[in-house]
């Protein structure tokens, strides 16, 4: 009879909210045209597609075209940490592990370190990236989440209650905070990770500490991995991609948000907390996973992968919304600044060709290739577009993680165990800048009405 009563009460909830949700559509639909009207700057871009520029920034500088005689024309696209080449930066390591550590270094301190300053550095992350037992078992075990980034989330806005100086906004105090989360950003989504197969899957939990001496991306291998095994090339493949999605400007969706929050005033895990909500949303971080999705779809449904014809009769099919999600969109092409070429895409596309190689995937990445190669012409076809549209650095970085083993679940994730380091060096930079609150403004458009007593309504 309880039962019954419940299952009566949640229908009549159910039917209750739905026809709030009926009042609710009705009340917010705000004609599109007024946009246009009072030249308002949707998602803060002009009407080109431009972002509107709301900061300054010493981090990095995000380049795809040149400007000559006042006209913006296409280019190869290029990216600087602090005044460095991206490209310089990865191409300079040599053979040198250690990559995406230097990175972090060159992001937060705005030089790259020495030998004595890197073995320093080095040996402050190894001290900071054990988490807690009590920690581990009852935050990161209890409640498994199947979306890792909440998982990740809650972790670090209960980091806030570890910490015994939490709110404290010194410089000095939230660099100790940030290079914390960066130190334990990859254990905590590893171990939410496991804890999820475990609870959520019934699968054998592996917990395995990180070693000291071992890079960020040989430990994640460590830990991910049920016998903790992976080649060299693997390991400096991750911290290639890790070294290239560790920053992008102060524009992008979770970089804008970190930098809206801390101009508040607030602690850092609140800050950190509200960027991963800002990249888990999938027009922002999860792009790369369906990218894979797609291609997945493309093998299953495209015969013959070296047809050119075939291929790109179902990449048409996608675009007219008649394949894979019927969204119209080819994923991991186009980019809101890169035109030529993306330079981030071009040093991964690279590294996926060696990890193929080594994988015997070569023939899953000439499809990649043929598909990148149609895709930017398809699509501007399509849309009537003038401008060009190339791959971005999502279109490969899917294909490198699943060649090296990393489940879909923690695609997203390690983009954030990635961009901390960018975010953190944003935070730094706004609290060093004692900039004043960011506050936008939205324009008023509804009608004014005259209250009316409840009896009378």
């Amino acid at each position: 009879m309880k039962d019954e009563v419940m299952t009566a009460n949640a229908e009549v909830l159910e039917e209750e909210i739905c026809c709030l949700e009926n009042e609710l559509m009705h009340s917010h639909r705000i004609n599109p045209n007024l946009y246009i009207e009072y030249d308002v700057k949707r998602g803060l871009r002009d009407s080109a597609g431009k972002g509107v520029l709301t900061g300054l920034t010493e981090i990095s500088d995000v380049n795809g075209y040149q400007l000559i005689n006042g006209r913006r024309i296409p280019a190869e696209g290029s990216l600087y940490f602090q005044g460095v080449n991206v490209q310089d930066l990865v191409y300079g390591l040599k053979g040198r592990k250690f990559g995406f550590e230097e990175t972090i270094y060159l992001l937060l301190f705005g030089k790259l370190p020495t030998k004595d300053q890197l073995r320093m550095f080095l040996d402050v992350m190894f001290d900071l990236q054990n988490l807690n037992g009590r920690f581990v078992r009852d935050v990161v075990m209890k409640a498994s989440n199947a979306n890792i980034m909440n998982a990740m989330q809650r972790c670090v806005l209960t980091l806030y209650t570890y910490d015994e100086n939490p709110e404290d906004v010194s410089v000095e105090n939230v660099l100790r905070q940030s290079l914390e989360m960066i130190a334990k950003m990859p254990i905590i989504a590893i171990y939410s990770y496991h804890s999820y197969r475990h609870f959520r899957k019934d699968e054998t939990l592996l917990i395995r500490n990180p070693k000291r001496g071992l890079s960020i991306a040989e430990n994640i291998l460590l830990m991910l991995r049920d016998d903790g095994q992976y080649t060299e090339l693997e390991a400096r493949v991750l911290d290639v991609a890790l070294m290239l999605h560790a920053e992008h400007g102060g524009g992008n969706n979770s970089t804008f948000t970190n930098h809206v929050v801390t101009s508040s005033g607030t602690d850092t895990y609140s800050a950190i907390s509200a960027s991963i909500g800002s990249l888990k949303g999938p027009k922002h971080g999860g792009a790369n996973l369906k990218v894979q999705e797609m291609f997945e779809d493309i093998m299953a449904n495209v015969k013959d992968w070296t047809n050119e014809e075939e291929v790109g009769s179902y990449l048409r099919k996608i675009l007219d919304k008649k394949a894979f999600d019927r969204s119209g969109l080819i994923y991991g092409m186009g980019h809101a600044v890169y035109t030529l070429s993306d330079p981030r895409e071009v040093i991964l596309k690279e590294y996926a060709r060696q990890l193929a190689e080594e994988k015997g995937e070569m023939e899953k990445f000439a499809l990649y290739e043929m598909v990148e190669r149609l895709a930017g012409t398809l699509v501007m076809e399509h849309r009537k577009l003038f401008k060009n549209v190339c791959a971005n650095v999502d279109f490969y970085s899917g294909f490198v993680y699943t060649m090296l083993g990393i489940p879909k679940e923690l695609f997203t994730p390690f983009f954030a165990i990635s961009r901390m380091a960018g975010w953190s060096a944003h935070r730094l930079e706004e609290l060093l800048n004692a900039g004043k609150i960011i506050r936008p403004a939205y324009k008023y458009v509804g009608q004014h009405q005259e209250f009316v007593d409840i009896n009378e309504r």
